[in-house]
């Protein structure tokens, strides 16, 4: 094992290459602003990217979807990530991107706890997992004050577009770059 001369940069120095590592999953490349899109707005309970995503899985298959099934579509969504990432280290080690996003912020103790609350909000960790567990590409994108429309910024499992030909639809998440996410369509 390598020594460093500051425990600062013994944590940080690997955690950093491996985080650089785990982002090659996504595309960090800009995209053009997209103009077509609408904005649908999701209850801000604490649950708003779970809510967005089932909202979003529904819309791709055609289908609607009440309040009371998208909530329960959310929690679903909610603790398919806590049986990935709390319930057995073995299938932990299939999402190597979102262990980083977890460990940057939390210890997995306190993550499991608070995954489980149905008032989690949800982020990076959980779009890495969720993509990949439902083999979908997932788009955040910001609102383009500048240009109108919508800038994408981050896009989780795009290689599960191109896997199947360009046939799965994106689903794209707005983030209002604090503490909400809403779909579009």
């Amino acid at each position: 094992m390598m020594r460093y001369a500051s425990s600062t940069y013994h944590v940080r120095e690997p955690a950093q290459a491996l985080f650089e590592i785990a982002r090659s999953e996504t595309r960090d490349i800009p995209k053009p602003t997209e103009t077509n899109l609408r904005v649908i707005r999701v209850t801000g309970d604490g649950k708003c990217m779970f809510r967005s995503l089932a909202l979003g899985l529904a819309a791709s298959r055609n289908q609607s979807m009440s309040s009371s099934r998208e909530e329960t579509e959310a929690d679903q969504l909610r603790m398919a990530v806590f049986d990935a990432m709390c319930k057995s280290t073995k299938r932990r080690m299939d999402f190597p991107e979102a262990i980083i996003a977890v460990k940057a912020e939390s210890d997995f103790d306190r993550y499991c706890k608070r995954v489980q609350k149905p008032s989690f909000w949800g982020g990076e960790a959980e779009l890495l997992v969720l993509s990949k567990m439902l083999k979908q590409p997932i788009g955040v994108y910001l609102p383009d004050k500048k240009h109108g429309g919508f800038r994408l910024i981050q896009e989780y499992g795009a290689k599960f577009n191109i896997e199947n030909g360009g046939k799965r639809k994106v689903i794209k998440l707005l983030y209002n770059g604090q503490n909400h996410y809403d779909l579009l369509l």
